[in-house]
């Protein structure tokens, strides 16, 4: 005999999935109370909870960032892919600003071993204790077309690679790169010669670029070329160029970013920031040295 709507032996069915509701299921969310199917449980400390409270973050179940999307090197995806590069356009050029109407304060930020040279004693320089050089230099242009020059470098690799690793990491790769650049020219050049700009960080862009275009399998001609280009220029004579700094930030910047981008899923992390961290490890060893030989 065929029943009839509203009966009691149909008042008595299980519901249906919120999610599939042709599936029935006596199961519900711990949290919201609505009914869930196998397929939509999740684990919770106790009973199970659905996907919406978990990805909302009310639950006691994965994470809510268990679900979001990953850039290749684990990092998590902006709404803003370029924040970071923005960022750091924006210190360059309030530096800038403060270097043109202001010699002292260039004289007091850039990156220089010992001043006054011998015979004279030295009073100024990381040689000594103003450490903070080997970062404010990073920072520092004098030159209009110096401090153009880089900052199209910045928003043309920066933006990019920022968005393939991630804030944090994209920020590491920059930073030690950059001080990478600043303790080679400090152990190699002159230690009365000023040195200042950022492409020291930013040929450790290049170096990280290159490596994630050949993880992408993707075609590295138009980077080496333009790569091979600026070590041109880096190596020719009457740029007066610190190519101390330059080959410092690249060799820095292919192996965080190798160490980025290969880095294997289960040890992600670890691997990444201690690559990081051996690198810094070698600039401070490197400003120890040359800091004990001229002092």
């Amino acid at each position: 005999m065929d029943q009839q709507a509203g009966s009691p032996q149909d008042a008595q069915s299980p519901p249906g999935c919120y999610r599939h509701p042709d599936r029935e299921t006596g199961i519900r969310c711990t949290r919201c109370e609505r009914p869930i199917c196998p397929e939509c449980m999740v684990s919770a400390s106790v009973g199970f909870q659905c996907p919406d409270c978990v990805r909302s973050g009310s639950g006691t179940g994965h994470a809510p960032t268990a679900a979001q999307p990953r850039t290749i090197a684990g990092g998590t995806i902006a709404a803003d892919p370029r924040l970071v590069t923005k960022i750091l356009i924006g210190i360059n050029l309030a530096v800038f600003i403060a270097v043109q109407a202001s010699t002292t304060f260039l004289n007091d930020v850039v990156l220089i071993g010992s001043w006054p040279p011998a015979p004279f004693n030295p009073t100024e320089g990381v040689a000594e204790g103003e450490w903070w050089r080997l970062v404010t230099s990073m920072f520092t242009h004098e030159a209009i077309w110096h401090f153009a020059f880089n900052m199209l470098s910045l928003w043309w690799l920066g933006g990019p690679l920022e968005a393939a690793l991630g804030r944090a990491r994209y920020l590491a790769v920059y930073f030690c790169s950059g001080l990478a650049g600043s303790a080679l020219a400090y152990l190699l050049a002159s230690p009365t010669t000023a040195t200042l700009g950022a492409s020291g960080a930013i040929f450790g862009l290049f170096g990280a670029t290159a490596v994630l275009m050949r993880r992408l399998n993707y075609d590295l001609r138009p980077i080496i070329a333009l790569l091979v280009i600026n070590l041109i220029f880096t190596f020719s004579p009457g740029f007066n160029i610190s190519w101390q700094a330059h080959i410092g930030g690249l060799v820095a910047g292919v192996v965080i970013g190798y160490a980025m981008v290969h880095a294997p899923r289960e040890r992600r992390a670890l691997v990444q920031y201690g690559t990081c961290a051996l690198v810094l490890a070698v600039v401070v060893i490197m400003t120890v040295l040359r800091t004990a030989q001229l002092t």
